[in-house]
């Protein structure tokens, strides 16, 4: 028998995609027309009579987000999962958490299993902070013996206590991610999954949670599954990584040998528009604010030690106050290295009174950043501390040599080169 606590043998994942058929002629008769919707009430009618959802659409797509994926995690093992946007990474999680049953393949879970996968997973909005606490626990089983024994710890990691009897549904997007991280770290899962856990909360709370999974896996000897565009968390906290392609492995192995290669495929992708609306986030925010567009109004690609200028558009659902926008660059490991933001220029944090569109305009006189690869980032917040909207490496940008760019710079790679004043004076 196998010692691995976790073992995915061929797992696939189908999802169907209905879509509008175009006719090649530019007009279809009564007939055609009456022909096409008695086989669409067909097909509907037997899909709902045989449990399957309904498919809109006259013609439907196959999708397969995984496709005949396999591997083993002992117990123990902290797995990282890497992969880009549409990999199939959040799919895999969801059948693990038996949130989504597989089309294909078959998965063994040997042990109790916790999983964050979004703010607010597992959390019912009308019940207060104390009240989830303990549904939570109760769907993994535990008895309420058992919870009262992990509450404290609970509440004191969350550093919740001032809103522990308030209900989650007013809790800002930070407030959920600290205590929806507590109770699924404290409450005893023997496999613990987390999908993006660091990608909002302040830089406290995200040493915290590395921390936490940390001693959750080596000094309690459970597993950790842990999904993040973070590179440099990936590689202190993972050993090992599976590295995911269009749904299929395409490496799993040594974290810093898998990382370096993923890292290595990512070529720099250019475009003056940047869509964000339709970008996954980790937190819900379109009930409030919804940022939709990057747009440079500069040339590309940008240039070192030349102006920059761009424009973010957004949308306020609802009135917001102490507005901050702004824009950061990352490596690609994930590593802040610069940030621009509205609420570093002195009285620049408007409030939003009403529903609407807005955009922000940012300038850069002379951006410093040294000729590499970058990861950019778009963010949002209401004050210090509250989240309204992040979209991290929403792109890849490329920054090249300027005319003024000195050649050390170009050569050695040197993150941020700023301007300063000095002066010579002969010493004795």
């Amino acid at each position: 028998m196998s010692d691995a606590i976790i073992t995915v043998e061929n797992l696939s994942k189908r999802y169907l995609v209905g879509h509008q058929s175009e006719f090649r002629q530019q007009f279809i008769t009564f007939r055609e027309m009456i022909v096409r919707e008695a086989h669409n009430f067909a097909r509907k009618a037997t899909d709902f009579v045989q449990g399957r959802p309904l498919i809109q659409g006259d013609e439907v797509e196959e999708f397969w987000a995984l496709w005949k994926v396999s591997f083993e995690i002992k117990q123990g093992d902290i797995v990282g999962i890497i992969g880009r946007n549409g990999a199939g990474k959040s799919t895999m999680l969801k059948i693990l958490s038996r949130i989504t049953e597989p089309t294909e393949g078959r998965v063994v879970l040997r042990g109790r299993v916790a999983s964050m996968l979004e703010v607010g997973t597992g959390f019912h909005p009308e019940l207060t902070g104390r009240e989830n606490i303990f549904l939570n626990g109760a769907i993994l089983g535990m008895t309420q013996q058992e919870i009262r024994k992990k509450f404290d710890e609970i509440v004191a990691f969350a550093e919740a206590e001032m809103f522990l009897d308030t209900p989650v549904k007013r809790y800002s997007s930070g407030m959920y991610v600290r205590l929806a991280f507590a109770v699924a770290a404290h409450l005893d899962p023997d496999i613990l999954i987390l999908d993006e856990v660091l990608a909002i909360g302040d830089a406290d709370f995200q040493r915290k949670c590395l921390g936490k999974m940390g001693d959750v896996s080596h000094r309690e000897g459970r597993t950790v599954l842990f999904v993040s565009h973070n590179m440099n968390a990936i590689k202190t906290l993972c050993p090992s990584t599976i590295w995911l392609v269009r749904g299929r492995v395409r490496r799993q192995g040594s974290s810093q040998e898998v990382i370096g290669e993923y890292l290595a495929t990512i070529s720099a992708t250019q475009g003056r528009f940047v869509k964000l609306d339709d970008v996954q986030r980790l937190h819900k925010s379109e009930d409030e604010f919804r940022l939709l567009s990057l747009e440079w109004q500069c040339d590309l690609p940008l240039r070192n030690g030349e102006p920059i200028n761009g424009l973010i558009r957004f949308h306020a659902h609802a009135e917001i106050r102490d507005l901050a926008v702004g824009i950061g660059f990352s490596n690609l490991e994930g590593g802040r290295i610069l940030t621009y933001e509205t609420g570093f220029q002195s009285d620049f944090r408007p409030d939003i009174s009403r529903d609407g569109e807005y955009c922000v305009e940012f300038t850069v006189e002379s951006f410093p950043l040294a000729p590499d690869v970058y990861a950019l980032d778009v963010f949002c917040r209401s004050s210090d501390v509250n989240s309204l909207d992040y979209v991290p490496a929403a792109i890849q940008v490329e920054i090249v040599a300027g005319p003024k760019s000195p050649a050390s710079l170009v050569q050695n790679n040197i993150g941020v080169h700023l301007a300063s004043t000095w002066g010579w004076s002969k010493s004795g």
